[in-house]
């Protein structure tokens, strides 16, 4: 062929492209199509053209290939031109067909085809943008209405429809697909996916005798899909996605148009209505589509909208990370369409701004990008300038995309890095020196992100310093991912879906539109809160199973977002403190504690906590009303431990506090309630603490060791209404306390009474009465019980003089005169049957191992029972033991120190764990914080130099245990 003297075809329209970037393969092609002619009109034809084919196919591998398998194709659409060529191929699309094999070879060739004519139609300039993505939108129409009536006929042949009457309402009457995205606007690229809904009326599906509307309609949906998206020897024709149907995470490919306009009015989100404006009928019946997309149309156009959803369709911007490095704006390697400056932020410029408006300006309402920007500048939303300079740049870079797919037929949006592929792209934009390219490239791409940055300008920002945080849409976002990892995640999918996930409104605190909207601002400072613990993975997974559990999540939310620092205190705790976070998941109401503005002031507990108990109106509202205000200042407590905002003796304190109000509150709505059963009864009761309770060393999970200890006025009178007798009597208030104090109620539990302690035990009657006790501990009480009853403290009593009575019956008890050897082999031979039968839980249990809280208690016991009687201290407290009886000189100096230093640093170390961990849990798995915390509260200044030191103290607090204990 002499292509020198040839003149271009009839409709080339463009400038001449640069020379063939692979001169080899072009000349190859040329070789292919030659041998191919069939005759000499075919030939000149070809030779006529060659000129402006050559460029192309030496810069395409993919259009190379197809002119060489396809050169009668090649002919037809250089004689024909485009738009004839055009009009032939969608009418063979269209072409209806009963051979399921004979469809999918025709509609993959039909394709290829239609990729020929559409790169040398947007290459030789025949056809401007709109007419290359309408042509490729048209073919996508015909393909999918081909594909499902080649599925209905099957269905029909199998008994599942029935074959309908005519083609008024598509092949399947009811049944219709929607197109969304590119394909919806008609801006289909050249090689993209096509975005589907399929929507089905359950009630008009023309179903066989004994089908089900939804078996049938999936069935439909998967073989329609198939047959556009199977590869064979041909190829494919589109790959499909379904993904943009309401919630595809727990809803088939196929969606009831009932259960999708109930999911769009209740928990669609901005980013669909977003999506929506796209949505046009695309095949199938258009009629109930049309109708159906009509019906959406309140939900995608809002009249009026509220500051905080403005702020999120904002936020469908802002989530993107509007980047302005010079590295990431450059050619080599960009995304056109999803980087800084790319397709997607002029899409977003524009979406955003219709949805804001387009509610009560019609005219704004349009699908193409192109055609929306004219009609914000034509309302004075969007200045000419910058319309003129984002529409410029969306030609450009849609071309771009094209060019860039044309090379090898791939659905990319990338630019090459290598410079050799780079050249190719270049090549087919017109240009002949790369140098030139990538600078218009980056010029383009500064231009968007410009004008993109100046959307929304200096409002609140949804990224991170390390990238985009884009939660929108049904699929992973990479770049999102990206930022992820470099936020130390090492699940990063987790992450991601459970962030969309909540967007969807599968949980009870996003299933608002206020909800998901808060939530939009929430997570990237979630996600940033969690980094900053050092285990994101862990907080994240902790906070999000309380946020999940809480049963709203508008309140809380917008008290993080309105005290940032308190949602990072919480992440933080719960990344070091699993038993907490997972206490808090179970009771989520809890966290109302922090909108009371005394949260973080001393632990003091708030003066009329018992009253407010007892007085909230019946026994049951006591039992609710005590569980109310333990789960609150619970928390409160364990949130300051944890944060270090106050001490482990300051807890201790706390907790028991806490407990003493709750059962002074419940003594007196029980005795209210007996009373109001049985009648008044002439007589007294006191509850006596023991155990930690008793000595005010409660932890985050102590239970109560108590007993009542009640006593008849003169002349004792039986009950003015039943005649019961006082034993009766108490033994019911005692059993009604202990159910306050331990039953589960609708706001949950509280303790677990035990009432072991009392005199004979479980033996025993449960109210103990004076003069039972006096006789018990003067003639039955062995050493482990007269132990037990150094650390009683009465809580609460019926009157101040019961009160005092009962503390001097303990007192008397324990100082009668006791041998001192005997009572130190019994506490020895106590200790001894306690290790054999109650061993150590491992090393960080802080109550039994050798030298632990038990050794100590025991020992300061035992000094307080053996001096007793000559009037040496008693103190319910260990360490105000300890202290007494140093300062008495009742015990060697070293020992007793040796004792209290143990002592505490065990029981500061005890007051975290209980609150963070579960017993069997070893801090060293546990995230750096809670290891730094524990480190901390012992002095240390990491968890093995703690280690180290604890089994130093340990060893001589044993030491000091066997000394003082050896009578």
């Amino acid at each position: 062929m002499d292509a020198a003297a040839s003149p271009a075809p009839a409709w080339f329209c463009g400038a001449p492209l640069p020379p063939a970037v692979d001169p080899g393969l072009a000349r190859r092609t040329q070789e292919a199509i030659e041998a191919a002619a069939p005759a000499d009109d075919w030939a000149e034809l070809l030779q006529r053209a060659w000129p402006s084919l050559e460029p192309i196919f030496g810069a395409s591998p993919y259009l190379a290939g197809l002119a060489r398998s396809r050169p009668g194709a090649l002919a037809d659409i250089l004689s024909l031109g485009p738009t004839k060529s055009l009009d032939r191929l969608l009418s063979q699309t269209a072409r209806p067909s009963v051979d399921s094999g004979e469809t999918m070879v025709r509609l993959r060739r039909l394709k290829a085809e239609l990729h020929l004519l559409t790169a040398l139609a947007d290459l030789w300039g025949a056809w401007r943008l709109e007419e290359v993505t309408a042509a490729l939108t048209r073919f996508a129409d015909a393909a999918v209405q081909s594909a499902l009536a080649l599925a209905a006929r099957e269905a029909a042949a199998a008994a599942a429809l029935r074959p309908p009457a005519g083609e008024e309402d598509g092949p399947v009457p009811g049944f219709f697909v929607v197109a969304m995205g590119k394909m919806g606007a008609c801006e289909l690229n050249y090689s993209s996916d096509i975005d589907l809904i399929v929507f089905y009326d359950p009630t008009a599906l023309p179903l066989a005798p004994g089908k089900e509307s939804a078996a049938v309609a999936i069935r439909l949906t998967d073989r329609m899909a198939a047959i556009l998206q199977e590869r064979t020897a041909d190829g494919y024709v589109f790959r499909v996605d379904l993904r943009l149907r309401p919630d595809p995470a727990s809803t088939r490919v196929a969606v009831p148009v009932p259960a999708a306009l109930e999911y769009y009015e209740t928990v669609g989100q901005n980013w669909e209505r977003a999506a929506l404006i796209k949505a046009r009928p695309a095949a199938g019946d258009l009629r109930r589509a049309g109708a159906f997309l009509e019906a959406l149309q309140p939900y995608i156009w809002r009249r009026n909208l509220d500051f905080a959803a403005i702020a999120d369709i904002h936020s469908i911007k802002r989530q993107i990370q509007a980047g302005v490095e010079k590295e990431r704006l450059a050619a080599a390697g960009h995304d056109l369409k999803l980087g800084a400056g790319g397709i997607r932020e002029i899409e977003f410029f524009v979406q955003t701004q219709q949805l804001i408006a387009g509610g009560r300006r019609s005219q704004l309402r349009a699908p193409a990008t192109l055609h929306a920007l004219e009609a914000l500048v034509a309302a004075g939303h969007v200045e000419r300038a910058a319309a003129d300079e984002l529409s410029g740049a969306y030609r450009t870079l849609r071309a771009l995309e094209h060019r860039v797919q044309m090379v090898h037929d791939e659905q990319t949006h990338r630019l090459p890095r290598a410079e050799a592929e780079r050249r190719r792209v270049a090549a087919l934009a017109g240009y002949r020196d790369l140098r030139t390219f990538d600078a218009v490239v980056a010029r383009t791409l500064r231009t968007v992100d410009r004008r993109y940055g100046e959307l929304f300008a200096g409002e609140e920002a949804l990224a991170s310093r390390f990238g985009s945080l884009v939660f929108t849409g049904v699929e992973d976002d990479p770049e999102t991912l990206e930022t992820l990892q470099r936020m130390g995640f090492s699940r990063p999918k987790a992450a991601a879906a459970a962030i969309r996930s909540w967007h969807h409104g599968h949980i009870a605190a996003t299933r608002t539109e206020r909800g998901r909207e808060l939530l939009t601002r929430l997570a990237p400072r979630l996600l940033e809160a969690s980094r900053v613990t050092g285990a994101p993975d862990l907080a994240f997974e902790r906070f999000s199973a309380f946020f999940s559990a809480l049963k709203a999540g508008v309140q809380v939310q917008s008290l993080f977002l309105a005290r940032p620092k308190l949602l990072e205190l919480v992440v933080k705790v719960m990344a070091c403190a699993p038993e907490f976070a997972r206490d808090l998941a179970r009771r989520p109401a809890a966290l109302d504690a922090l909108l009371d503005p005394t949260f973080f002031a001393p632990l003091t507990l708030a003066p009329g906590s018992a009253d407010r108990i007892a007085g909230a109106g019946g026994f049951e509202a006591a039992m609710d009303a005590a569980r109310r205000a333990h789960r609150e200042e619970a928390f409160r407590i364990g949130m300051q431990l944890l944060a270090g905002l106050a001490g482990a003796s300051q807890a201790g304190g706390a907790f028991s506090d806490l407990a003493d109000a709750i059962a002074t509150g419940l003594c007196r709505a029980s005795l209210e309630e007996v009373g109001r059963v049985a009648g008044e009864f002439n007589g007294e009761v006191a509850l006596v603490a023991l155990g930690k309770w008793g000595s005010r060393e409660m932890t985050a999970r102590s239970d109560l060791d108590l007993m009542t200890l009640y006593r008849a006025r003169e002349p004792a009178t039986a009950s003015s209404i039943t005649g019961l007798s006082a034993d009766t009597f108490y033994a019911r208030f005692t059993q009604r306390l202990v159910a306050a104090l331990s039953a589960p109620t609708a706001e949950g539990t509280l303790y677990q009474a035990d009432l072991q302690l009392r005199p004979s035990g479980t033996k025993g009657p449960v109210a103990v009465s004076f003069a039972a006790f006096e006789d018990y501990y003067e003639r039955e009480a062995e050493v482990w019980e007269l132990l037990a009853m150094t650390r009683a403290r009465v809580v609460w009593a019926s009157s101040r003089e019961h009160a005092e009575a009962a503390r001097s019956a303990i007192d008397t008890a324990l100082r009668r005169k006791r041998d001192r050897a005997a009572t130190a082999r019994e506490v020895r031979a106590m200790r001894a049957l306690m290790a054999a039968e109650r061993p150590s839980g491992g090393f960080w249990d802080m109550k039994l191992c050798d030298g632990g809280l038990v050794d100590i208690e025991f020992a300061a016991q035992y000094l307080q029972l053996c001096h007793a009687a000559d009037g040496g201290p008693l103190r319910a407290n260990t360490a105000e033991a300890l202290t007494a009886l140093a300062a008495a000189g009742l015990g060697e100096p070293a020992p007793i120190t040796a004792l209290a230093h143990a002592w505490r640093l065990q029981q500061d170390l005890s007051q975290i764990l209980k609150v963070a961990l579960p017993d069997d849990a070893d801090p060293a798995a546990e995230p750096k914080a809670l290891q730094g915390l524990l480190a901390k509260a012992g002095g240390a200044r990491s968890l093995r130099s703690l280690v180290r030191n604890l089994e130093a103290v340990r060893a001589e607090a044993h030491g000091a245990f066997t000394e003082l204990t050896s009578g």
